[in-house]
């Protein structure tokens, strides 16, 4: 059966419950906005003062750019905002599901009223339906869409399968986004500020101890190096953690080191959780960790194994 297609969801929920047909008319976007949803026939857009519309506390996207913002905003001082917000109704106030950057460029500029669509939305689709605006728009940083993931399943109980087919994304994808937040808190800041990439951060994730991954993170940014190199260093903490108390001399990564690194990361990606890979001079053992039943169900699905 084939999965979604990205941001279908979102476009349900924005178009309404009836099917639409697009409109030659349908408005051109703002800058940086995607394109803008036909609007059903019982559809109804209002103009509601700014100062009652919020945003909600589940959106996934915590940092906006201010000159992407301003951007916007000198967009919409000479065209006015041409895609409604979506918002649902919330303690007496407007709580936005869609449009937060429009919401902040209206700020900007100090306007009085927006014009709204307003929806009936329980609070997993809120998060759903943020989740898949940003993605579509690639706006949402790793850490902000790993966060977003794990909200959906902890606050929601949904599996990783489940969040992969709303949002448009593979397991492994989801499962390996929110490996991220296994990161001690500084390694993920180095993450969040472009200090460290993504490929960086998964590799450092090979390491057990915190002490070792917020080491190894340092010397990246320190040396400068790259994610080949990384895994370099990387095979040379594990081989120093395993050494046997007595041995002093200092172990050196060999390329065979480098391509065990390679291959534990290919093996996290496809299985989605910790792996660590034994080798030497053709034998060794690959160990699969797993942290829950469930999620030995999933790896066991994934390996093509059936326990009925």
């Amino acid at each position: 059966m084939s999965k979604p297609a990205l941001g279908r969801g979102l476009g349900a929920l924005m178009a309404g419950n009836a099917a639409s047909t697009p409109s030659a008319a349908s408005p051109v976007p703002n800058p940086g906005e995607p394109a803008a949803p036909p609007i059903a026939p019982h559809d109804r857009v209002q103009r509601v003062p700014l100062s009652k519309v919020r945003p909600s506390a589940l959106q996934p996207r915590k940092e906006f750019s201010a000159e992407a913002l301003q951007e916007l905003a000198d967009s919409i001082r000479e065209q006015g905002i041409v895609q409604p917000l979506i918002v649902r109704e919330n303690g007496g106030f407007y709580e936005l599901i869609a449009g937060e950057r429009r919401w902040r460029a209206a700020q900007l500029l100090n306007l009085t009223e927006v014009p709204v669509i307003t929806r009936e939305a329980d609070d997993r689709a809120v998060l759903e339906l943020a989740l898949i605006e940003n993605l579509q728009r690639e706006n949402l940083n790793a850490l902000e869409e790993a966060l977003g993931y794990a909200q959906l399943a902890e606050q929601f109980q949904l599996t990783q399968e489940q969040i992969a087919i709303k949002v448009g994304k593979s397991r492994a994808a989801v499962a390996n986004a929110t490996r991220l937040l296994k990161l001690p808190a500084a390694v993920q800041s180095y993450l969040r500020d472009g200090r460290i990439s993504v490929g960086h951060a998964k590799v450092i994730l090979g390491l057990d101890l915190e002490k070792d991954q917020i080491l190894a993170a340092e010397r990246v940014i320190k040396e400068g190096l790259n994610v080949r190199q990384t895994e370099g260093l990387i095979a040379k903490l594990q081989a120093r953690a395993t050494k046997p108390a007595g041995e002093h001399s200092q172990p050196t990564a060999t390329p065979a080191d480098a391509n065990i690194i390679r291959l534990e990361d290919k093996l996290r990606e496809r299985l989605g959780t910790k792996i660590h890979l034994k080798y030497a001079q053709g034998k060794g053992a690959v160990e699969i960790s797993f942290f829950s039943d469930a999620e030995l169900q999933r790896v066991l699905e994934i390996l093509g194994i059936n326990v009925d």
